[in-house]
């Protein structure tokens, strides 16, 4: 976990220096995968993370098609620079970790918090109980009834994935 959580701060560090979308998606999504291991080793039902990912999935494969319809042809440079920022950040996280005494302290602290946290763990019933579900539908509905506009709004034959006959 405390590994996991110490990952977690190298990739928004590097957001800056990207400047190709495929390097941006890919960077959001090795920290949305480390965000959704920290929030299923927290919490005691993965479905909550499971939903989370394929959600953020979804999203990329979004970018994805946004990106190939737009700069189809562009050519993607491998940044040398952002490959040793990546090394040299996991290797001082690495450094980080090999300090017994301090990952001890750290992993007595987080086992007494978790210990004490057992009456309020994570559970999917809370966002299945009766004020949230009231919740829950209304976001269902008003996704599909999104989802059925963005349909009727456009238009299939003139879009920039469209059937070149």
């Amino acid at each position: 976990m405390l590994i996991t959580m110490s990952l977690m701060m190298i990739p928004p560090i590097m957001l800056p220096w990207v400047k190709h979308p495929l390097s941006a998606g890919f960077i959001l999504l090795t920290e949305m995968t480390l965000v959704i291991l920290s929030v299923g080793l927290a919490s005691a039902s993965l479905w909550y993370s499971y939903i989370m990912f394929l959600i953020m999935v979804g999203g990329m494969l979004i970018l994805f098609m946004y990106m190939t319809s737009v700069a189809s042809n562009e050519k993607f440079k491998f940044s040398w620079n952002i490959m040793i920022l990546a090394t040299t950040m996991m290797m001082w996280t690495s450094t980080t970790q090999t300090n017994d005494s301090w990952f001890q302290y750290i992993k007595i602290t987080y086992t007494e918090e978790m210990t004490n946290l057992k009456p309020f763990f994570f559970s999917m019933n809370k966002f299945l109980n009766e004020p949230s579900f009231t919740l829950s539908i209304m976001i269902i509905i008003y996704l599909l009834i999104t989802l059925i506009a963005v349909i009727k709004i456009i238009n299939v034959n003139s879009g920039p994935i469209r059937h070149m006959n």
